[in-house]
Formats: structure tokens, C-alpha cells, sequence
């Protein structure tokens, strides 16, 4: 049976890597660290007195000329895309960054070696789920200087990217899912490149100092100048991908999504992760996420209203009676004429509305689901309830006795649940009910 969530994960131990940096040219220790749950990525200079840290977060952007730098007061961190792109993408949540200057290492100008370091370092699973953002409505950000960047909903977190340089030259394009295996195979070893005529106004600027043909590609004109042959024949729109995955983790939620990208840069990368946080703080509820009891056994009212967002007069559990192994559940409702419904629903021949019937196998049904994935941060929605028959009438002073199987589960958002309603020893309804999940 396939998961129905993914859980946070930090590294298994500390690792770390050593080099020159980019932009400042300085040598540098990188060194990564394991964090608790919900700690999130968090860079820490420890060549600075009490050794200050940095959440890797949007509203910590400072700049983003030809780089990422965030901070937080006067400390700053620059080039962090690279370390936060192969984080993200290879599954690891929770992360402390150590360093002893202000920019982590080139390395060869990829994100190679922080993958390499990361599986040195290995992944551990934490118990918390992971914070999606499952987007709803496209959201778009568009630059003067003619960069275009669409999120539109999908079940994945894909990239479909062009990348154009002057006057059009080596225009390219990839769309891909972002997978670890991916990722590692097809994004990480993408280097970093410049345009020639770009080198000299960088370097009156500072920048790039630890520049060199060994860790990055310059393109002088239509030649392509490197240490070593080109890695893929459309590596720097691969690149530009791997910066897309890296500026995005400043949003701070796993994001499903397929981000469509036109000449992407950090300014833009970073502004739609803005955007993204901005539409994020619209859309999610109030309710914090409440962690499922542990244990097999019945759950009390109080702990069903933990699990489930509805409340009166819409909660139509009192009470789980118990699970059976990992597909199976029980519930119950005491329906009573005191029930808001009857005022209004035959009055003079009160009958419980089957569709009330429904909601209540769907809300024991969500409890299920929810026990399976360890987690009450998702909410389930309808999507569809096939084979639904309603057999005999429920009446005031009946019981419902309320199952819920699981016949059908794909990726981690759908499932499929056979329901019904029993009074005394007599099915009074039943049906197939579809569910798809999102993160509260």
C-alpha cells in the first residue's frame, strides 16, 4: 500500500567540504549538520563571535545579482543556491550549514559536490510530515528585462525552462520532474556559466574573484570555454534549473507545482518565491497541524475533533471503535432528535438525510487515511462516490455504526474507500467514496 505522506528528513551525521568560493574568493569549510523537526535549512557563521545563524527563508533576501545572499541583520551568506538546491531536491528538510566565511565553496560549479556530501552524510527520517503546498491557481511573475515565471498546478514538482543568452544564443530548453534520482543524474552536475562580455563588469563589482575555468564555463561568442568537455549538450539550461530549485527552498514549503520558466534569473526566482509565500499565507487555515494519537484502540470525541477540522452541527463522528490492521476502521454516531437536520427534514416523519449519511462515512473514512499516514496535517476532500445506496431509513434513537476499508490508494493525495452505515445488524447505506488530500 503506498504512503499517504512523506515524512521530514534531516542528515544521519555531520559532513563536510572544503574550497574556494565563487564571488569573494575566499577559502572555506562547509560543514552539514543535523537539525530537529521543523528546523528547516539554517546557514551558521562560526567565524563570527556567537557564531550567528541565518534561516534560509524568502523574507531573508538581501540581494541577488548573479548570486542568492540572505541574512538577517549585518551577517550575510552568499551563493546559497547551490547548497539549497541539492538539499531540497535530495530530500533533506531539517539541516543546520556551517561555515567559516560568508560563501560556501564552488567546488566545480555545480551542485555535484553537495550531493556527494549529502550522501556522505546520509539521510534520517524524522516523525513529522512534510510541508506541502499543493498550488491551486497559476501564479506569475514577469520582469521588464523579458524573464517569465508560471506555476501551475500539478501533482508533481516539475520545471519546463528556457534559457536564452544575447542576442538568442545557445537558447535551450528542459522540462523534467525533480526527483532525487533525477535531480542527482540529470541537474547536479550542471556547472555554472558567464558570458564573456559579463566577466569584466563582474569583476569591477567584486564578484567572482575564485572564478575560473574550473569551475565555471564561459561562453565567448558561439565558443564554449571550459576545463573539460560540456557535461550535457543543454547543461546551462540545466543550471538555470538547478537555481530554480534552489531559490524556490527560500519558500519554505515543498511545493507541487510545475513552474514554468522563461530566462530565468535569482531576482526572478527569488520574487516568485515571494509569491508563492504571499499566496501560501491566503490559503492555508488557521488550524494548526495536530499529530494522530498513537495506539490502535477507540478515540473519544475530543481526540476525533483533534483529527478532523469539522464542528458542530457538521461533525458526524462521536467516536472511533477501533481499527482493524492498517485498512480498517469503526466508527459511530448516536442520532438523536435533537439533531438540527430534523427541524427541517420531514418534521413529521423525522428521517436522517442520506447525504448526512455520506459525510459521516467520509469523516471516518478521512480518519483512516490520516491513521495511515501518521498525521492529521491534511484535510480530505470529495472528488467522487460511486455505488451509493441507501437501503432503509435511519430514524431518531438509532445508532450508526460507520466502516470505512481502504480498496485503493495512488501516490500519496488519492484514495479510494468502501463505506457503509449499519443499524442494528442492517446495512442502511454504503457506497465507494474518492478522496483526494491536501495539507492544511
Amino acid at each position: 500500500m503506498p504512503a499517504l505522506t512523506e515524512f521530514q528528513q534531516t542528515v544521519a551525521k555531520s559532513a563536510s567540504l572544503s574550497g574556494t568560493s565563487l564571488h569573494t574568493g575566499e577559502k572555506t569549510t562547509l560543514r552539514l549538520q543535523p537539525a530537529p523537526v521543523d528546523h528547516g535549512v539554517r546557514f551558521k557563521r562560526k567565524d563570527l563571535a556567537d557564531e550567528p545563524t541565518i534561516d534560509a527563508r524568502i523574507e531573508n533576501v538581501k540581494t541577488v545579482e548573479r548570486a542568492t545572499t540572505i541574512g538577517e541583520g549585518a551577517v550575510r551568506v552568499h551563493t546559497v543556491e547551490h547548497v539549497l538546491s541539492a538539499l531540497a531536491a535530495m530530500g533533506i528538510d531539517n539541516a543546520v550549514v556551517e561555515m567559516d566565511a560568508n560563501e560556501p565553496p564552488i567546488g566545480d560549479g555545480s551542485a555535484k559536490p553537495y550531493v556527494e556530501l549529502i550522501k556522505k552524510a546520509g539521510a534520517a527520517p524524522q516523525e513529522a510530515p512534510r510541508r506541502y503546498f499543493d498550488l491551486r491557481e497559476p501564479l506569475h511573475v514577469e520582469t521588464k528585462s523579458g524573464s517569465l515565471l508560471v506555476v501551475l498546478p500539478d501533482e508533481k514538482f516539475r520545471i519546463s525552462c528556457t534559457q536564452s543568452g544575447p542576442d538568442g544564443r545557445f537558447t535551450q530548453f528542459l522540462s523534467t520532474e525533480i526527483t532525487p534520482a533525477v535531480y542527482e543524474r540529470e541537474i547536479a552536475p550542471a556547472r555554472t556559466f558567464v558570458f564573456y562580455e559579463d566577466v569584466q563588469p563582474l569583476m569591477e563589482k567584486n564578484l567572482i574573484q575564485g572564478g575560473s575555468l574550473e569551475n565555471a564555463v564561459v561562453i565567448r561568442g558561439d565558443a564554449v570555454l571550459s576545463k573539460e568537455p560540456m557535461r550535457f549538450t543543454d547543461e546551462f539550461v540545466r543550471h538555470k534549473i538547478l537555481d530554480i530549485v534552489g531559490d524556490l527552498a527560500l519558500f519554505g514549503h515543498r511545493l507541487r507545482g510545475h513552474v514554468i520558466a522563461v530566462k530565468p534569473g535569482h531576482g526572478p526566482n527569488t520574487e516568485l518565491a515571494r509569491c508563492l509565500s504571499r499566496e501560501y499565507a491566503k490559503t492555508a487555515p488557521m488550524l494548526q497541524p495536530r499529530r494522530m494519537p498513537a495506539g490502535e484502540g477507540a478515540l473519544d470525541i475530543n481526540q476525533v475533533m483533534e483529527i478532523l477540522p469539522h464542528r458542530y452541527p457538521f461533525l458526524m463522528v462521536d467516536r472511533i471503535l477501533g481499527f482493524e490492521g492498517e485498512t480498517k476502521i469503526t466508527g459511530m454516531k448516536t442520532v438523536t432528535i435533537n439533531e438540527p437536520f430534523f427541524a427541517g427534514h420531514f418534521p413529521g416523519h423525522p428521517v436522517m438525510p442520506g447525504v448526512l449519511q455520506v459525510e459521516a462515512m467520509a469523516q471516518v473514512a478521512s480518519i483512516l487515511l490520516m491513521k495511515l499516514a501518521q498525521s492529521a496535517s491534511r484535510i480530505g476532500y470529495f472528488m467522487s462516490a460511486d455505488e451509493v445506496k441507501f437501503r432503509k431509513p435511519v430514524f431518531p434513537g438509532d445508532t450508526l455504526f460507520i466502516t470505512a476499508e481502504l480498496i485503493k490508494a495512488r501516490s500519496n493525495r488519492l484514495a479510494k474507500a468502501h463505506c457503509s452505515c449499519v443499524v442494528n445488524d442492517a446495512v442502511v447505506s454504503e457506497g465507494d467514496l474518492m478522496f483526494t488530500f491536501l495539507d492544511k
